[in-house]
């Protein structure tokens, strides 16, 4: 049970960022009134401007379908759209929607909690029963946060546990992975439950050649070794990852070919309550707090009391970062817990409750969400229906707010003066999305969805091709192109 502790700032790199602040809702949102057009964003009974647009798609030669709508964001009038009505796959754009639900169900001011809980009291340094590690389905909770926990749980006089040691997760349904499609290596693919700990997921790390390989919890102070996930290299040609649970550890096989220079790799986790408890139980040790090894708590016990409890920033920082960084759990967890407003208790039918509640909300009948992350491929949403949802519901959210400030001028070029792009990005492979709001240079605010995509060159790629397709990473580039230059120029088009 080691434990290492740094006292310099180390980013999390692709894992998370910090909570920045950030202009955000005070109360949860009131959806806006539906206009008399009905459940569509009102066409302007203008042609789009085509030629110039269907020369630019016409240059970008993706393939597949191409689609747009761009809309006036007070009035929901239309200017722009090619294809408006044909579904498509939004892939991590979907959070947007995810963040509208979340919002109203669940509220600005909504924290999750992780709490420490005893079943006896403290006599002597002895806690005289169970001690459990409760998650409350904060999907921001890190290796750091429990390192504070188990001190906190030493201040509170505990030095050793006569019962047992617990982690419940049963705030939220368990979920094996968001995606069964994805190869199980995948790290932005964990299992989902009610104790998330550093996304789900499991630092790999190893010299070169496989001579050396451990598996760690790497926080920005705490670097814990994790004994519920063990790594073995194998020489073989193929695959790159092999996966087997179901015991205390997650046992995992890498190609030996595969690790030729030093290198870390985050993988996901599927035994969620066993990984956490691990971690904190090597945190306490450190802090001279002696645990029992860990079992899964499938109910919390009868009277149970707090000794220790860890709120998480308030829901509008979770959902900024979310957006931001595009993390997939963060969305489940959020969809997950406002479904169970619902009183919908199973992550299948949380996307199409979602589904269900933006067609009562804003009028937008007929998408199909499979997951609150987009991650699934087959969830479909028109750029038409992306666009009523900003236009309806986004205004009085202050989802622009919670956007990422997106750059649309070509690599080495300065930027437009006064031109303003909020917006979220989406990206599965040959899928390819950017839906949010412009401002041109002394113009209105425009409310616009870009999709483009390719579902069936996406769905003949081989599974061990997965993690990079050949072609894929020359498509996304130059889609991602096409929508900076149709952004400019509806910019251009559009500026006072």
């Amino acid at each position: 049970m080691r434990v290492h502790r740094r006292f310099v700032i180390a980013g999390l790199g692709a894992l998370a960022g910090s909570a920045a602040l950030a202009e955000a809702p005070l109360t949860s949102p009131v959806p806006l009134p539906r206009p008399a057009s009905g459940a569509r964003v009102a066409s302007s009974g203008q042609r789009p401007r085509g030629p110039e647009a269907e020369a630019l798609v016409a240059e970008a030669q993706l393939g597949g379908d191409v689609t747009f709508v761009l809309a006036d964001a007070a009035s929901g009038r239309v200017l722009e759209a090619r294809g408006p009505d044909r579904p498509m796959p939004p892939a991590s754009t979907l959070k947007a929607i995810t963040t509208l639900y979340a919002l109203e169900h669940l509220g600005a001011g909504y924290t999750f909690a992780t709490r420490l809980l005893a079943t006896g009291p403290v006599d002597g340094g002895t806690l005289r029963g169970d001690l459990i590690l409760a998650g409350g389905g904060d999907p921001t909770l890190t290796t750091d946060h429990l390192g504070d926990m188990a001190a906190a749980l030493r201040r509170a006089g505990v030095r050793r546990v006569a019962g047992r040691f617990l982690a419940w997760g049963g705030a939220l349904p368990y979920l094996r992975e968001i995606d069964p499609g994805q190869p199980d290596w995948f790290g932005y693919n964990p299992a989902v439950s009610g104790l998330i700990l550093n996304f789900n997921r499991v630092n790999f790390v190893w010299k070169r050649g496989g001579a050396e390989v451990a598996m760690n919890a790497e926080g920005e102070r705490f670097v814990p070794a994790v004994q519920a996930a063990r790594m073995r290299v194998v020489d073989r040609d193929g695959p790159l990852y092999t996966w087997e649970g179901g015991g205390f550890t997650e046992d995992w096989t890498v190609r030996a070919a595969a690790l030729n220079r030093d290198g870390s790799r985050w993988l996901p986790v599927r035994q969620p309550e066993r990984y956490a408890g691990d971690v904190f139980r090597t945190l306490a040790a450190a802090q001279g707090v002696d645990l029992p090894d860990v079992d899964v708590a499938r109910a919390l016990p009868a009277g149970a009391v707090p000794l220790v409890e860890r709120r998480s920033d308030d829901l509008p920082v979770i959902l900024r970062d979310m957006m931001r960084f595009s993390t997939n759990i963060t969305a489940e967890a959020v969809g997950m817990a406002a479904s169970l407003r619902r009183g919908v208790r199973s992550h299948a039918g949380s996307g199409p409750e979602m589904a269900r509640w933006l067609r009562g909300a804003a009028g937008i009948e007929g998408c199909r969400f499979v997951d609150h992350s987009g991650l699934g491929p087959a969830s479909r949403m028109t750029a038409r229906q992306m666009v009523t949802a900003l236009v309806r519901l986004g205004g009085r959210a202050r989802l622009r707010s919670l956007m990422k400030d997106v750059p649309v001028t070509e690599k080495g070029e300065p930027p437009v003066p006064g031109l303003k792009v909020d917006a979220k990005t989406g990206t599965l492979n040959f899928v390819s999305c950017l839906v949010g709001y412009v401002t041109p240079p002394g113009g209105r605010e425009l409310a616009f969805a870009i999709f483009t995509g390719d579902p069936a060159r996406r769905d003949a790629i081989p599974e061990a091709d997965r993690e990079s397709p050949p072609g894929v990473a020359a498509w996304t580039k130059r889609s991602k192109q096409l929508q900076r230059r149709l952004i400019t120029g509806w910019a251009a088009a559009y500026a006072a």
